[in-house]
């Protein structure tokens, strides 16, 4: 296995969900929610929290809910 793979076999998953309307909300937080995947009200997706994942919901925590899985 390389280093990547050994990091992502430590991260846990994370489950987000989108519980505040963007409309009226900024571009580039439009952005983030349509690059994790939440397009409608309530929807959810299920991602690895690595760094990245943990600045996009720091962007929009505001507009989401987090739980662990």
């Amino acid at each position: 296995m390389d280093r990547r793979s050994v990091k992502m076999a430590e991260n846990k998953k994370v489950v987000i969900t989108l519980v505040k309307s963007p409309i009226g909300g900024k571009e580039n937080q439009k952005a983030t929610l349509k690059a994790l995947g939440l397009n409608k009200m309530h929807a959810s997706v299920e991602k690895y929290e690595t760094e990245t994942i943990k600045g996009m919901i720091n962007a929009v925590r505001h507009l989401v809910k987090v739980e662990d899985k």
